[in-house]
C-alpha cells in the first residue's frame, strides 16, 4: 500500500517523524513524504522514504492569501507529481494547520474524489471543512500546548501513534540514514583546515542559537564551556544558520586568543547535508532545543541539550536514548516556574536562562565524552534527565538529579499510565497505582475530579431523560452541564489538557446523544482512576 506522509512543519518536527515513517515501512507499506522544499536535503537523509515531494518554494500555505494564483499553480504541480509518481492509498497528515488539512484532503483525491475523506489520517477535515482528526492522539498533540508543565509524551511517539505505528526500531539503530562516507571524510578535512592542529581528543559541536532568544543559553556560558573543552583536548565546532553569525562572533570574542583559534566556526557555512556530515565527525553536541538537536540525535550523535522557557524535554527531547537533557531548576513561591506557557510574559525576568551553570554543563559534557556514568555528575541549577525507552515502548526520561519525586514528575507518570491506553482505545488499568503527590496537590486534584465526576453523572442522568423526553428545557440544562464539565477541568491546571480533549471529542461532527453519554462514561472512568491514584495524598 502507498502511504503518503505530510510534514510541513519545522526541521526538528520533520526529523522526529522518522520513526513513524520507518514503522510504516516495517509494516510493509511504501512510504512517500511531502515536506517543505528548504528541508528537502534533510529529508534525503531519512530512511524508508520511497518518494520525496518538496513543496516548491516552501510558501504555498502562506501564498494562499497573498497570491492565490501562484499558490494554485504550485499546488497543481504537486498534485500532478503525486498522481503520476506515487498515487496514495492513504494520506497521513502530521501538520495541524487548516491549509495542511486541506492539502491532505486534495492529495487523497489523486485516486479520485470518492472516498477521499476515508483515505486521510491524522490532522484532517471532513467534506464540509470541519475538524475531523482521525485519532485521539492527533487531538492530544494539538491540545498538549495548553498545559506545558504536564505534557507526558514525546512528539516522536505521538507522530508514531497518529500514523498507526506500533513497531519499534531495532535497538541501537540510528533512525536517519545519514551522509555518505565520502561526505563525512570531506567534512572532517574541512574541520581540520579550520583549526591550527588536529585536536587530541576530537571535535565537540556547539549550537548557540534557538528559535527564540529566550530559549537560548547565554553565549558567555557557551564560551566558558568552549574554553574547558579546549583545555581538555577537544576542538569546539560552532554550527548554526547565517542569522546566528553574531552569536559565533560573540563567543570567539569572549574566549582567550588561543582558545578562539581552536574553534572551528561553521555557522552560516553549511547546508543541511554538510551540517549532518560535520555532526557525524563530532563526539558530542551541546545545544539548545533546535532542529540541529534532532538531526544529531537521528544520526546517533550523543546530545547534551538545554531546555529553557517554553521548551521541555518531555515532549521535544532527543529521540536518542542516553542523551542528557537539562532544565532550569527555577522556583517561585508557587513552585517550579519552568516550563512557562506559550505567549506568556515571564514574571521573573527570564531567570531560567542563567540558572543552568556552565561549570556543571562542562563537567557533564566531559563525563559523557569519557564514557562515564552521567548519573554521578552534578549540574547546579538544573534538573537533569536521561533519555530512555520506557517499559511501555515509548520514549521516557529518568531523573539523574533527584527530581523524580517532584509533583510534576509524579503527575506525568500518572498521565502516562492512564492516557496512553485511553488514547490507544485500550482498557484502563484495573487499579491505579498511588501517584505519591504532595497533600496540597492531591487535595486540589481530588476536589476538581470529584466536581467533574459529579457533573458527568448528572450529565448522564439528564441525557437519559432527554432521550425519553426531548424537551427544550432539558436540552438547555444538558448543554449547561456539558459546559460545566469543561469549566471544572479547566479550573485545574493539571487537568486543562483533559478539558481541551473533552471539548474536541464532544464536538465531533455527527456525534449523537448516545455518543456523548458514552463519552461521559469514559471520562468518568479515567477521572475515577485519577481520583483513586491521588487518594493517598488527601
Amino acid at each position: 500500500m502507498n502511504v503518503l506522509v505530510l510534514n510541513l512543519t519545522r526541521l526538528g518536527d520533520l526529523l522526529q517523524s522518522q520513526p513513524a515513517i520507518s514503522g510504516l515501512a516495517a509494516d510493509g507499506h511504501r512510504v512517500g513524504l511531502v515536506c517543505l522544499d528548504n528541508f528537502a536535503p534533510a529529508a534525503e537523509l531519512m530512511r524508508d522514504v520511497d518518494a520525496l515531494f518538496a513543496l516548491r518554494g516552501g510558501r504555498l500555505l502562506a501564498r494562499l492569501q497573498a497570491d492565490w494564483r501562484g499558490a494554485l499553480a504550485s499546488h497543481r504541480e504537486l498534485f500532478d507529481a503525486v498522481r503520476a509518481e506515487f498515487p496514495p492509498d492513504v494520506v497521513i497528515n502530521l501538520t495541524p494547520s487548516q491549509p495542511a488539512r486541506l492539502l491532505a484532503m486534495t492529495l487523497a483525491m489523486t485516486r479520485g474524489e470518492d472516498g477521499a475523506a476515508e483515505r486521510t489520517r491524522g490532522f484532517v477535515m471532513d467534506e464540509l471543512g470541519f475538524n475531523a482528526d482521525s485519532s485521539l492522539w492527533a487531538a492530544f498533540l494539538q491540545q498538549a500546548g495548553v498545559s506545558r508543565g504536564a505534557s507526558p509524551f514525546n512528539v516522536v511517539d505521538m507522530f508514531r501513534r497518529i500514523a498507526g505505528v506500533r513497531t519499534e526500531l531495532p535497538a541501537g539503530a540510528s533512525p536517519l540514514r545519514g551522509p555518505t562516507d565520502g561526505e563525512r571524510a570531506a567534512a572532517r578535512e574541512r574541520l581540520l583546515s579550520l583549526v591550527p592542529r588536529a585536536p587530541e581528543k576530537g571535535f565537540v559541536a556547539l549550537q548557540l542559537g534557538a528559535s527564540e532568544d529566550r530559549r537560548r543559553w547565554p553565549v558567555e556560558y557557551f564560551a566558558q564551556a568552549a574554553q574547558g573543552l579546549v583545555q581538555a583536548g577537544y576542538a569546539p565546532v560552532l554550527v548554526g544558520s547565517p542569522s546566528e553569525r553574531p552569536l559565533a562572533e560573540r563567543l570567539k570574542a569572549a574566549c582567550p586568543a588561543p582558545v578562539a583559534e581552536s574553534v572551528a566556526d561553521l555557522v552560516g557555512g553549511t547546508n543541511l547535508r554538510e551540517l549532518a556530515s560535520a555532526l557525524c565527525n563530532c563526539s558530542l553536541l551541546i545545544t539548545n532545543d533546535t532542529g540541529t538537536l534532532h538531526l544529531a540525535a537521528g544520526l546517533g550523535v550523543p546530545c547534551l541539550a538545554i531546555f529553557l522557557c517554553t521548551a521541555q524535554p518531555w515532549d521535544t527531547g532527543p529521540m536518542l536514548p542516553g542523551s542528557v537533557n537539562l532544565e532550569p531548576d527555577c522556583r517561585t513561591a508557587e513552585g517550579p516556574c519552568h516550563p512557562c506557557a506559550f505567549g506568556a510574559a515571564c514574571p521573573n525576568d527570564l531567570a531560567c536562562r542563567r540558572a543552568v551553570e556552565p561549570a556543571g554543563v562542562l563537567n557533564m559534557a566531559l563525563a559523557m565524552l569519557a564514557g562515564d556514568d552521567p548519573a554521578g555528575v552534578a549540574v547546579p541549577g538544573a534538573r537533569v534527565w536521561r533519555t530512555v525507552r520506557g517499559a511501555d515502548g515509548l520514549l521516557d526520561l529518568e531523573s539523574l538529579s533527584g527530581h523524580e519525586g517532584e509533583d510534576r514528575t509524579r503527575f506525568i507518570r500518572l498521565q502516562r499510565a492512564l492516557y496512553r491506553p485511553y488514547l490507544d482505545g485500550e482498557p484502563l488499568p484495573k487499579a491505579a497505582a498511588p501517584a505519591g503527590l504532595s497533600p496540597e496537590v492531591s487535595a486540589a486534584l481530588a476536589r476538581t475530579v470529584d466536581e467533574a465526576v459529579g457533573l458527568l453523572v448528572l450529565l448522564q442522568r439528564q441525557g437519559e431523560i432527554l432521550a425519553r423526553e426531548p424537551l427544550p428545557a432539558m436540552k438547555t440544562k444538558f448543554l449547561a452541564t456539558w459546559q460545566r464539565v469543561r469549566g471544572a477541568l479547566e479550573g485545574q491546571e493539571r487537568l486543562a489538557l483533559l478539558a481541551s480533549l473533552w471539548t474536541f471529542e464532544a464536538e465531533r461532527p455527527g456525534l449523537d446523544l448516545a455518543g456523548i453519554l458514552a463519552l461521559a462514561r469514559r471520562y468518568a472512568e479515567i477521572l475515577g482512576k485519577i481520583r483513586q491514584s491521588v487518594a493517598g495524598g488527601t
